[in-house]
C-alpha cells in the first residue's frame, strides 16, 4: 500500500493512493493536484550514506569505503513531492542523488543482519542533493553540503515492505528536464541494507521512523535554476521537484 502526508482543507491528513487519488483519514477522496506532498514520514534521526556505490564514487574520483560512510541530517532539509529546492546564488556545483530510503520500524539494537528486515516497515524515495562548493573533504562532508533547507525531497509514498519484493534488487532512475541522466540498481549497493541496519544498531539505538538513506549510483550533474528532477524507483513511484533561486525565498 502507498501512504502518503498532505496537507489540503487548512488541514495535515495521512492518505492512501487509490485508483491514482487519494483517500484522506477522514475518508474524503481528492485528487493529487489538489493537495500539497508533504514528507511521508514525521523522520526521527536520518542517517546518510556517502560512497554507498562504487560507480558513483569513482565518478567523482574517490574509492568506495571499506566500512560504512555515514552521516546525520536534519529533519528541516526534508520537503515533499512537488517542493522547490533552493540553489544558493553563487553555487558552481550542485548534484541531485536518487537514492532508497529505509524506514525503521520498531527500536533496534544490536540487530544481526539476518534478523535486519523484522525492524523495517517500509521504503520511500529520496533526493539527496548535494552541492559541492561547500564540501571541505568528503570523508568528513560538512553541514553546508547536505543539511540545507529543502535539499532532500522525500516521497511522494512510504510503501509497506510486504510490497517489494526484494529492496535489494530495484531500478533507480533520474530525469532531468524530461531527459534520463541516471540509471542504476540497488544490487550494486556496496553496503546492502542488512549490512547498515546491523552496523548502525551495533553502537547507537535505532527508533521507529529514523530513516536510512542508502545512496546513489552514478550518473549525478549539475542542476540549475529552472530544472524538473524526477527521481523514481521501482516499485516506490516517482519524485518531482524544481530547482529555484534565493529569490524565491525572500531571504
Amino acid at each position: 500500500m502507498k501512504h502518503a502526508r498532505v496537507s489540503c482543507y487548512g488541514q495535515i491528513f495521512e492518505a492512501i493512493e487509490t485508483e491514482g487519488k487519494l483517500k484522506l483519514s477522514d475518508g474524503r477522496i481528492v485528487e493529487q493536484k489538489d493537495v500539497v506532498f508533504l514528507a511521508p514520514i514525521e523522520a526521527g534521526t536520518i542517517f546518510a550514506l556517502g560512497l554507498n556505490y562504487a560507480d558513483h564514487a569513482n565518478e567523482i574520483s574517490f574509492k568506495a569505503p571499506e566500512e560504512p560512510l555515514v552521516f546525520l541530517k536534519g529533519p528541516n532539509s526534508l520537503i515533499g513531492h512537488n517542493g522547490l529546492t533552493r540553489r544558493p546564488k553563487g553555487v558552481e556545483t550542485m548534484h541531485y542523488e536518487c537514492e532508497l530510503a529505509v524506514v525503521i520500524g520498531k527500536k533496534a539494537r544490536h540487530v544481526k543482519r539476518e534478523d535486519a528486515y523484522e525492524y523495517i516497515s517500509g521504503y520511500t524515495i529520496a533526493n539527496d542533493y548535494a552541492i559541492r562548493d561547500y564540501l571541505e573533504n568528503y570523508y568528513r562532508p560538512n553541514l553546508a553540503v547536505k543539511n540545507r533547507d529543502t535539499l532532500t525531497p522525500i516521497g511522494p509514498w512510504f510503501v509497506d515492505k510486504e510490497d517489494i519484493n526484494d529492496p535489494m534488487n530495484l531500478r533507480l532512475y533520474t530525469y532531468v528536464n524530461g531527459e534520463i541522466k541516471q540509471e542504476g540498481s540497488t544490487k550494486d549497493m556496496v553496503f546492502d541494507i542488512p549490512f547498515l541496519i546491523e552496523y548502525l544498531s551495533s553502537f547507537m539505538t535505532l527508533n521507529e521512523h529514523d530513516i536510512i538513506l542508502t545512496g546513489t549510483p552514478k550518473g549525478t550533474v549539475n542542476v540549475v535554476e529552472g530544472d524538473e528532477v524526477i527521481v523514481g524507483i521501482e516499485g516506490l513511484g516517482e519524485l518531482k521537484n524544481t530547482i529555484v533561486g534565493d529569490e524565491a525565498f525572500a531571504r
